[in-house]
C-alpha cells in the first residue's frame, strides 16, 4: 500500500477523517483541493470562474498522475471519481475508502460554504441529484465502503486504520494493532 485515498461528495467528511488519520498513523496528508489551490494560486471558485469545471477536473486528474510518490493520506475532491481514468488511477496507487454518507448529513455540512462552487449555484434539490449521479462512480472506485452515518470521526478513523494495516501486511499482529488503537484513543 503506497496512498490512501479518501472518495466521496462534498462535506462527507474526506479532510475531517484524512487529518485524524494523518494523526493516527504518522502518515502525510494531502487535501486534493487545497494542493490545486496552492499550485495555481487561485481559489476553486476562481478556478471554475476562470477556466471552468472541465479544466479543474483535468488538474485532478494531472494531480493524480502527477502527485509525489510517498506513503500519504489523500482527501479527493468530490468529482474526482467521476472520470474512470482516476479511479483506475487511484486503485493502482493504494487504497481506496469511499466515505458513505447520508444526503442529508451532507446537506447539512455544505449549504453555506462560499468556497464550493457547485453548491453556490445549484439549489438542494439539484445537489442531490448529482450526489446520487456520483454514488455508483464512488462505488466502483472504492476498495472499502465506509458507512459513516452515526459512528464518530474516531469510529471512522479506528475502522480505516484498521484496514491500512490489515492491507499493509506488516508484522503487527491483530492483538498489537488492537493495543495501539487502544492507547490512541487516551
Amino acid at each position: 500500500m503506497n496512498k490512501v485515498y479518501l472518495v466521496g461528495f462534498m462535506g462527507c467528511g474526506k479532510s475531517a477523517i484524512g487529518k485524524r488519520l494523518s494523526f493516527f498513523t504518522k502518515l502525510p496528508f494531502y487535501d486534493m483541493d487545497h494542493e490545486i489551490v496552492q499550485k495555481t494560486g487561485m481559489t476553486i471558485p476562481q478556478i471554475f470562474e476562470t477556466y471552468g469545471e472541465e479544466r479543474f477536473r483535468d488538474m485532478e486528474t494531472e494531480f493524480l498522475q502527477t502527485f509525489r510518490d510517498e506513503k500519504c493520506i489523500i482527501a479527493t475532491g468530490g468529482g474526482v471519481a467521476m472520470r474512470e481514468e482516476n479511479r483506475k488511477l487511484m486503485r493502482a496507487q493504494g487504497l481506496v475508502f469511499f466515505l458513505d454518507a447520508p444526503f442529508r448529513d451532507i446537506w447539512r455540512r455544505i449549504a453555506t460554504d462560499k468556497n464550493r462552487p457547485i453548491v453556490q449555484r445549484s439549489s438542494r434539490s439539484e445537489i442531490e441529484t448529482l450526489f446520487h449521479k456520483r454514488y455508483d462512480a464512488y462505488k466502483k472506485s472504492a476498495h472499502f465502503v465506509v458507512l459513516t452515518k452515526q459512528r464518530s470521526l474516531s469510529k471512522v478513523t479506528e475502522y480505516i486504520a484498521f484496514q491500512m494495516e490489515r492491507m499493509s501486511g506488516d508484522s503487527d499482529t491483530a492483538q498489537e494493532f488492537e493495543t495501539k488503537m487502544n492507547s490512541a484513543q487516551k
